[in-house]
C-alpha cells in the first residue's frame, strides 16, 4: 500500500508502518498547501493508495468521490507520536477495506 502522511502527523509514524510505502506531505514538496488544492495534487500524481490526517474537518469540506485514493482520518488525542502511534495497527488491520474516493475514521480506542 502506498501511503501519504499529511503534514499534521509525525513522520515517525511510517515506523509503524514498515511495510509499506510512506512518504509524508513535506517530503512530496507539498508542505504547507490546503486541503483542497493538496488533495488535486495527490489525486494528480497517482502515487498514493492512502491519505493518512487528523484533520478532522476535512470530511465536511471536500468532494471525495473522484479522488483516486482513500482518505483515513485519525482520531487521537493530539497529534503527537505517543498518542498517533498506537492507531497503526488498526489502520493496517482495516486497510483492506479502503476504497478510493471514500472517507474511513480510525478513533482512539478506550
Amino acid at each position: 500500500m502506498r501511503i501519504l502522511l499529511d503534514e499534521c502527523l509525525p513522520a515517525r509514524l511510517r515506523q509503524g508502518l514498515a511495510d509499506h510505502q510512506v512518504m509524508t506531505v513535506p517530503r512530496a514538496g507539498w508542505a504547507g498547501i490546503k486541503n483542497g488544492r493538496l488533495l488535486r495534487l495527490i489525486r494528480e500524481a497517482a502515487s498514493y493508495d492512502v491519505f493518512v490526517t487528523m484533520d478532522q474537518s476535512l470530511p465536511h469540506q471536500q468532494q471525495f468521490a473522484d479522488l483516486s485514493f482513500a482518505i483515513v482520518v485519525l482520531r487521537a488525542r493530539s497529534n503527537r507520536f505517543e498518542d498517533t502511534h498506537p492507531l497503526m495497527p488498526e489502520l493496517l488491520r482495516r486497510s483492506g477495506e479502503f476504497q478510493p474516493g471514500r472517507v474511513y475514521v480510525i478513533p482512539e480506542s478506550g
